[in-house]
């Protein structure tokens, strides 16, 4: 057998053999190494699912979010009526404006007979009476004929109410003259005119009815604000304790002058920047001394409370603007109360005194950056 003659490559054609495969290596290479990573998933990208309600109620509005798995259209109708239905309850039971709720029947009670209450109308006074004892009398939900005198709750006012006047409507004044029987849910009047005014803190209730109501739902995670008192529960749609600012107090515009970070906290603000009165050169706020008769003339502009309770942080606030910077900062230390006053200044500026249980929250603010999730308003 002959051998087969060998062919040889020339060097161009070997060349191309051992340069083709070279260059697909080479490509390859590039193709894995070089390929650039999809960009990481933005908050937004992450953030959960988040259903937002509101409406008008006891006076003022409300706003509801909820987060988590959307609900359908048959869960967001119970969502809805379980609002309302919180809502309903508490308006009906403590509106001082409606004819037929269970307060404007006991203002009229003019009787020394016991008068029955509902446990939740029951409920919020014992909460009142406490923080009347508390604040020695600065809180009193009796207060409502001085609010009148002094032109608000619907009033008129053609001038201030005189020292006469104010000596005698104070007699008519003071959770003392209010026995609570707890036991068999019965108010006792020891004055046939005393009256009884709970919007200082039953907006605050409400909102803890709201949330609540949510709760039993399965929403763990919701916000429910109703006139700017503000309860958060669970996490907000980035899994985050919820961020709420507090206001500037300030009557001409809506700024944040702090954020503060809430999980399982409600936070309420009383403010004299909103609701006022002005005659004769001469500004007076809404919020009335009790003791005293007299309106609010002090630095303190604003009064923010965080409290586990709405209801609490409603009449603390309050408590809080009557009392004053100095007399407020005492009373919430010695009562380890969460709390930041914010004093106006000669020169239009706002200096900030908050106590240490506060502060602690403010911190946890600091550390995590981003808008807040609400800016209530108050005042």
């Amino acid at each position: 057998m002959r051998p087969r003659p060998f062919i040889g490559l020339s060097n161009s054609q070997l060349a191309r053999r051992i340069v083709a495969p070279a260059l697909f290596v080479g490509a390859l290479f590039i193709a894995v190494f070089t390929h650039e990573p999809p960009p990481p998933p933005t908050l937004e990208d992450l953030a959960l699912d988040e259903v937002t309600l509101s409406g008008a109620a006891l006076g003022t509005t409300w706003s509801v979010r909820v987060v988590g798995p959307a609900p359908n259209e048959t869960g967001q109708q119970e969502l809805a009526a379980a609002i309302t239905a919180a809502l309903e309850s508490v308006d009906e039971k403590m509106s001082t404006w409606r004819e037929d709720s269970e307060l404007t029947a006991l203002n009229q009670h003019t009787s020394s007979d016991p008068f029955p209450v509902a446990p939740s109308t029951m409920a919020v006074l014992m909460r009142a009476e406490t923080v009347w004892q508390q604040s020695d009398g600065a809180f009193d939900v009796t207060v409502y004929p001085l609010v009148r005198a002094w032109g608000f709750g619907g009033a008129t006012l053609t001038e201030p109410p005189s020292e006469t006047e104010l000596a005698s409507l104070l007699k008519r004044v003071g959770q003392s003259h209010l026995i609570l029987d707890q036991l068999h849910g019965q108010v006792t009047k020891t004055r046939p005119d005393v009256t009884v005014d709970l919007s200082a803190i039953a907006k605050g209730y409400a909102v803890d009815r709201i949330s609540v109501a949510l709760a039993d739902l399965g929403y763990t995670n919701h916000m429910a604000e109703v006139g700017g008192e503000i309860r958060a529960s669970g996490w907000n749609r980035f899994k985050q304790p919820w961020r709420l600012a507090i206001e500037r107090p300030d009557t001409m515009a809506r700024a944040v002058e702090v954020v503060v970070q809430l999980r399982n906290l409600a936070m309420a603000t009383s403010g004299d920047y909103r609701n006022f009165r002005e005659q004769d050169g001469r500004r007076w706020s809404h919020t009335i001394d009790p003791r005293t008769g007299e309106a609010l003339l002090h630095t303190l502009a604003s009064a923010t409370v965080l409290h586990p309770e709405c209801a609490f942080a409603d009449a603390y606030a309050t408590a809080f603007m009557v009392l004053g910077p100095d007399a407020a900062m005492t009373m919430a230390k010695r009562l380890d109360i969460a709390a930041l006053f914010l004093v106006r200044l000669d020169d239009g500026g706002f200096e900030h005194r908050s106590t240490p249980a506060f502060e602690r929250h403010q911190a946890n603010a600091r550390a995590v950056p981003g808008p807040p999730d609400a800016l209530p308003s108050s005042g």
